[in-house]
């Protein structure tokens, strides 16, 4: 492939992507392998554009169309590829045409959490990948000072996370892999009160939203999608809290219960404090 000149003229030419890092980004496709080298894919252009803000991208891979569309992503360590090679390092069937390998950054339960934070989301053991995307990208945009994946959970580099965060997971700190009895007290003993997201639960969410009681800082539970919330998770909360449903679904799913849940907190908060 031919080196083209890039669209904005910054920097000279793109140059052609080889085929041992071609091979070498596609291993990222694999757990262990991200695990083992601490980095992961970034598909499209909006995900592109929040990793290198974050600073965490270290080569990026696009087509010519892709380069002409976003002249600003195009940095200085990056390589074209032709669209049938590019298809190869994504998650979807129609790519956008960029794809990014960006390095995890891992951060302890300390620093997500900071001193007095006002808004946590746990999530006990969340296994589907689409969901805990979501729910990330509901926490940045309700606010949440952090997320955190309890051990059990999926991998926050699983690539349909990081498609399904829509580049908020390079917004706020996610910690991964803690014990929810250790994440729980670190909220606790910061002032936090824990609730639990529990659909059977007789205490409702809008009624503590009408009490003010949403607006102190709240540190959520979610369970897992399968199984919901367990006894034992559910005992460390200091209360669960059912979503009112008024109409004849049955439920609601994980996503669309935590967006619930934190936008009324968020709501709460921010009433509270104007």
């Amino acid at each position: 492939m031919p080196e083209r000149a890039r669209s904005d003229n910054s920097s000279g030419p793109i140059r052609a992507a080889s085929t041992g890092q071609l091979r070498s980004a596609r291993k990222l496709l694999q757990r262990k392998q991200r695990l083992a080298r601490g980095q992961f894919l970034v598909e499209g252009p909006q995900a592109v554009r929040e990793a290198l803000a974050a600073g965490l991208v270290d080569t990026v891979f696009v087509t010519e169309a892709a380069a002409q569309r976003h002249p600003e992503l195009v940095v200085d360590d990056s390589y074209l590829l032709a669209a049938e090679q590019l298809q190869t390092l994504a998650d979807t069937d129609s790519p956008q045409g960029i794809v990014a390998i960006a390095r995890a950054d891992e951060v302890s339960l300390d620093r997500a959490l900071g001193e007095a934070p006002q808004l946590v989301v746990i999530c006990a053991q969340i296994r589907d990948p689409g969901n805990a995307g979501t729910v990330i990208r509901c926490a940045d945009a309700f606010g949440a000072d952090a997320v955190v994946l309890t051990e059990s959970s999926v991998e926050l580099t699983n690539p349909k996370v990081v498609r399904a965060s829509v580049g908020s997971l390079f917004h706020l700190p996610i910690v991964t892999g803690i014990d929810l009895a250790r994440a729980v007290d670190a909220c606790r003993t910061r002032g936090m009160q824990i609730l639990a997201a529990d659909g059977g639960s007789a205490d409702r969410l809008d009624l503590l939203q009408a009490s003010g009681e949403l607006a102190a800082p709240t540190a959520w539970i979610l369970g897992n999608e399968a199984w919901g919330l367990r006894a034992e998770a559910a005992a460390l909360a200091d209360r669960s809290v059912g979503i009112p449903i008024w109409g004849r679904a049955e439920s609601l799913n994980l996503a669309t219960a935590a967006s619930v849940c934190l936008y009324q907190s968020a709501a709460a908060q921010r009433a509270a404090h104007d």
